[in-house]
This record gives C-alpha cells, structure tokens and sequence, in this order.
C-alpha cells in the first residue's frame, strides 16, 4: 500500500452529504458499467445503413466495431495498473470522460474516420467494470462486498440487452446522431457523478509504469486481434493474416519474457501463473466465448426470412426485444450469484454458470423455430452467463492482493475480450460454410446455426471443468492462521502481565 495515500473515512460517517455518497456509490458505478455497453452496442442497428449515411465502403464501416474492440482491449490491462498505482477513481473518471469524448465525435461528424478515431477513444470504457470492482473492495465492507461485484459483473450483460431495442428505436424514429447527443448527456452525467458520489480509494501499488510493456501489449494484442476480427473478411490463409498472426506471436513472446525481468511489470506474469489465477483467466476466455455466442446467433436467427423455413424475419427493434429478458435475468441473478458464491465459493458458482450456459444452448438446438422457445433458451444461457460473470472477478479478488486488484481483474475482462472475439470469428466461419442460396444471396441453414450452438455449448462445458479444476479456498487453513493468531495474541498478553 502507498504509505502517503489518505486513507478515507470508514463508509456511513461523516457529514449527511458523506453518507449520502457512500449509499450512492454502488448505484453510480453500476450506472458506469450499464452505459460502458450501451455505448458498446449502439452503433450495431446502425451498421447496415452506415455506408449509405457516411458514403463509405461496408469494409471501412466494419472498423467502427473493430476499433472499439481493439482499443478497449489494450487499454484495459493498461488503465488497470495504471488505477493501481495513480488512483482508481482518478483513472476511471478519465475512463469515463474519453468515452463521453468519443460519443460527442460521432454526435457532430458524418465522416468515416472521424468516427473510426471515436470509437476507439469509446473503447477506453471496457476499464470501468474492472476499476469499479476495485473500489467496491476497498471501499465495501466484506458483507457488502460479494452482491456489488457480483451486480457490478452483470451490467455487462444488462447494459448491452438495454443498448440494442434503445439504439434501434432511435435509428427508426430519429436522426442517428440523437442517439450519440444522448450517449453524450448520459457520459458527461456519468462523469460529474462519479467524481462526486465515489471516494478515492487509499490502496495504492507505488512503482514506475512500464511503458515498455504496455506498448508490447498493445502491439501483441493489436495483431492478435486484428487477424482474428478480419480473418473471415481478408482470408485465414492470406499473407496479411498469417503475418499478423506470425507478429502477434514474436511481440507477445517477447513481452512475456520482458515482463519477467522488469522491476515494475505492467501484469505480474508470476501471479498470472499461479492455478487459481491463470485457472480463473482460461474460463473467463472460454466463458466469454461461449456467452457471445448466444448475441450473435440470435439477432441473425429471428431476423431471418420466412422463405429459409426457420426465420422468423423480425426488425430490428423486435430483435432487441427479444434479447430484453436476458438483460432482466441478468439483474435479478447476481444477488443469487452472491448468495452462492458466499454459500459454496465462487468456483462453484463458476462452474454452476457455465453448465447452465450450456443447458441453454441444449434448448437453443432442440427448437430454434418457436419465438418462444428461441428467447426461452436466450436468457438461459444469460442466466448462466451471470452466475459466471458475477463469480470470475470474486475469485480474482480472492487470490490476487488488494493492490494489483485492478490490473488483475483488467487481464480478467481482456481474457473475456478475446474469447467474444475468437467467438465472433468462429461463428461467422460456421454460418459462412453453412449456408445455401436465397433469392441470389447465401443465408446461413439451420443445421449451421445449431452447429454454432453446439460449438458455443462445448466451450461452455470446457469453462466448466476449468472452473473445477481450480483450487478451492482450504478451511483448515483458515482455522490454522486464526487458532495461531489467537495463541500468538495470548501469549504476547501473558508476557505483558
């Protein structure tokens, strides 16, 4: 811990404006999280109209997704450590303003790169969720703490089911920039409130930053994910794709390496590789896969023609809809999440989630014809996605020190990054090979949206046995360090007198 750090007030007292931020914390970094989504997912409806709005190609419009995945996936771990060791609230209101920023860009400019540059500076906010669950344990006693990481977690899931009906109603019925003045207002609103109502946390990392590693990750990370997000556009076996992939594996090899003989790494590479944190990070990935799934698949299932037998050709704002109930089950299960992971551990929680993911897609490849049955099977999978969300940074906030808490739960999210974007590339090679003629143009098969159910379902049972394999905490450990504790504490009295 930073020595010179003030150290806050314990929550509750204080002056009657005190009190009221503290019960105003939760709320306002919950918020943070449910707009970082929003702002993720509402450019999605516009996708299709996008080359027509801004007179640019349907491959340059692609960049206005790519750009935030990749920006948000280096500047996670970044900002991660950089809120360990500068400031956590400090970091994320910066978080929070660059997302506001971006959000203004696309709000006054028509033109393709302006808006590229604006999703990519909105990419800043995939910090948040990990920043907030840091503060919430420096800040939230230890019964407080499992139900606001654990709705924290969820409004991932909520955030991203309220975005799409909201983001598709406007585009209907506005002119698309109202939906950015309103992200706009929201972000800036955002903003004031957290540096009003959240405390800034006295748990520090002292250490100089490692700039070094930070552009290594970035350029690993870029490569990586740039193969994998344009792979199906590019060609997997073309020289652009097969070079990113060759370049992704020289730099990170060299940043790990790097990474093990720096002072002050930007992610402590020793801690990653202990079982119950690297154990944690591969079903983060693998869970993140098989949730992301469940989004893709569904939208393009029941925005189908009717003339492939199994659409159900629904708009946009019926698709939205339909995806609704799994962002309320998401916000009403993680006080569950909670409960269970207090009861029997966040592992099990873990490994309960996935197994119920996979339950989901069981029904999703029964009967993907009924609408019914189709959102029936969608917030099963985002029931089980919560229970896993909600218990992954539990079990990083259990193994890791408070603090490295905010760089580790950012290598968390990152991990969950690249799996919904190796997810995002399967799938569409799934649906791609899958697919027969309609009217002059291919349309996915059934068979191939069942195919990509069941390939996300697998995923979701390897996230399972991941997530047993973890090491439990050992009670009698526990019952030890106290029981030596207390005779430590007796004796001392036993001298004194």
């Amino acid at each position: 811990m930073d020595q010179t750090a003030p150290i806050s007030p314990p929550p509750g007292t204080g002056t009657p404006a005190a009190r009221l931020r503290d019960r105003l914390t939760i709320p306002v970094l919950a918020s943070g999280g449910i707009l970082m989504a929003v702002m993720q997912t509402v450019v999605v409806p516009l996708l299709p109209d996008l080359p027509r709005l801004t007179g640019a190609s349907a491959a340059a419009v692609s960049w206005t997704v790519t750009a935030t995945l990749l920006s948000g996936a280096v500047l996670t771990p970044v900002l991660g450590r950089a809120g360990d060791m500068y400031g956590k609230r400090r970091v994320l209101t910066a978080a929070l303003a660059l997302m506001t920023v971006g959000s203004v860009m696309c709000a006054l400019s028509s033109d393709i790169g302006v808006l590229i540059a604006a999703r990519a500076l909105q990419g800043a906010a995939a910090s948040v969720v990990p920043l907030s669950i840091s503060i919430l344990r420096d800040e939230l006693p230890p019964e407080r703490r499992g139900s606001a990481v654990a709705l924290m977690s969820s409004t991932v899931g909520i955030g991203a089911a309220l975005g799409l009906p909201l983001a598709a109603l406007v585009v209907q019925y506005a002119d698309w920039h109202t939906m950015f003045w309103l992200t706009s207002a929201l972000g800036a609103l955002g903003v004031a409130a957290t540096w009003w109502a959240v405390r800034e946390s006295p748990v520090r990392e002292p250490g100089r930053f490692d700039v070094v590693g930070a552009l290594g990750l970035a350029a690993g990370l870029v490569s990586l994910l740039l193969a994998v997000s344009q792979g199906g556009i590019w060609g997997w076996g073309s020289p652009r794709v097969l070079g990113l992939f060759l370049a992704a594996f020289a730099v990170l090899a060299l940043w790990w390496w790097q990474q093990l003989r720096t002072a002050s790494p930007l992610v402590d590479l020793r801690l990653v590789t202990r079982p119950r944190v690297g154990l944690s990070h591969v079903a983060a990935l693998l869970t993140g896969f098989a949730f992301y799934a469940n989004s893709l698949v569904t939208a393009q299932l029941v925005q189908a023609p009717k003339a492939t037998g199994y659409g159900l050709g629904l708009s946009i704002v019926a698709t939205g809809l339909c995806l609704l109930p799994g962002g309320v089950t998401m916000l009403l299960f993680s006080p569950l999440s909670a409960r269970i992971s207090a009861a029997r551990g966040p592992r099990i929680t873990l490994a309960l989630g996935t197994a119920v993911i996979a339950c989901g897609y069981a029904l999703r490849i029964a009967d993907s014809r009924d609408l019914w049955m189709i959102i029936l099977g969608a917030t099963v999978v985002a029931t089980g996605t919560t229970l896993a969300y909600s218990a992954l940074p539990t079990l990083i906030l259990r193994a890791v020190p408070a603090a490295q808490t905010a760089s580790a739960n950012g290598v968390n999210v990152l991990m969950r990054t690249i799996g919904q974007a190796v997810s995002s590339a399967a799938v569409a090679a799934v649906l791609v090979h899958h697919s027969s003629p309609l009217g002059g143009v291919p349309v996915p098969t059934l068979g191939g949206y069942q195919l990509a159910f069941a390939m996300a379902g697998a995923v979701a049972l390897a996230a399972c046995a991941a997530a047993l394999s973890i090491p439990g905490d050992d009670p009698s450990a526990g019952t030890r360090r106290a029981r030596g504790a207390t005779r430590g504490a007796r004796d001392q009295a036993m001298e004194g007198a």
